[in-house]
């Protein structure tokens, strides 16, 4: 797959390098910017399975 986007993307080595930095940063900010905001809601990093009764007494 990467060697299909290469192969595909314009201009001679260094310009295909700037411009896969640019689509991965892209990439990147749309994954933080929209699609983890989304899924948040949905994974359970709120449910603690931790029981509180055996707290040390000071």
């Amino acid at each position: 797959m990467y060697g299909w986007i290469w192969r595909h993307l314009p201009g001679n080595a260094w310009v295909r390098a700037l411009t896969s930095l640019v689509l991965v940063l892209a990439v990147v900010y749309v994954l933080f910017q929209y699609v983890f905001p989304w899924a948040e809601p949905l994974l359970p990093f709120n449910d603690v399975t931790v029981d509180n009764g055996m707290a040390v007494n000071q």
